[in-house]
């Protein structure tokens, strides 16, 4: 039985105070019935280290560069991350694809980059509203995913994948339970396909998941749990999500 997983998604948010009372929050309200984990922007990388490092709780970045080292002004690297103990990294989120042109294959090698360095990727697939409305849904998940695991080979059953419909990424609509299990099933045979670690690999489902429909998307078969974003900023609705995965 595969064990749910929450991740908050700080995005470009926070602040040493803010960071601090909202981790107390978090850490407050265990143990929990599933693991957690929160991907902070990189200059908060070391205290959220300190502040985590006796708890059960995991921390990574939103972001790694494929390259190991070099001159790639504003970059960070999978070793650099893995020297401050992260755990995860996200690589694909929409606003990457889409404010910063990132592309299929360069996601697929900033997953492999991750994984060399022992950090799991969680890699993010999903269409946008036009996509949808066209009957792109399907081919379009599959696009994205296909490149990280002819990538990645016989380590793809390493990876998180997340489903993050763009349409409903802080726009406060949400796929309905049956739209999103519907995508995670397709995902979950795709993978059956390439690696035999599909069966107990870790789904999440992100966009605008809070703490009144949780307990709904994770209750789909396929669903192990989330990838949270505005929600993840309020100890309180994080917790909540948190329960509800538990």
């Amino acid at each position: 039985m595969r064990r749910k997983l929450v991740v908050g998604n700080w995005k470009m948010h926070g602040s040493h105070q803010a960071n601090a009372e909202l981790l107390a929050g978090i850490r407050a309200a265990g143990p929990f019935g599933c693991d957690l984990a929160v991907c902070v922007p990189f200059p908060y990388l070391s205290e959220t280290a300190v502040t985590l490092a006796a708890s059960d709780l995991r921390w990574g970045a939103q972001d790694c560069s494929a390259h190991a080292q070099g001159a790639y002004t504003g970059e960070v690297s999978a070793a650099m991350l893995h020297e401050f103990g992260c755990r995860y990294v996200i690589v694909g989120h929409s606003e990457r694809r889409g404010y910063h042109a990132e592309g299929d294959q360069l996601v697929a090698d900033k997953a492999k980059a991750a994984l060399a360095h022992g950090i799991t990727p969680i890699v993010c697939v999903g269409e946008t509203l036009a996509q949808r409305e066209a009957g792109e849904t399907d081919a379009v998940v599959k696009r994205q995913l296909s490149a990280v695991i002819h990538t990645l080979g016989h380590c793809a059953g390493e990876m998180v994948v997340a489903y993050e419909p763009v349409w409903a990424i802080g726009t406060g609509r949400t796929a309905t339970p049956e739209q999103a299990q519907a995508v995670h099933a397709l995902l979950r045979t795709q993978l059956q396909a390439a690696t035999a670690h599909a069966d107990t690999m870790t789904l999440l489902y992100g966009g605008s998941v809070k703490p009144d429909n949780a307990s709904t998307l994770f209750g789909q078969p396929d669903i192990d749990g989330g990838l949270i974003g505005g929600a993840a900023l309020k100890a309180a609705d994080f917790v909540a999500i948190c329960r509800a995965a538990g």
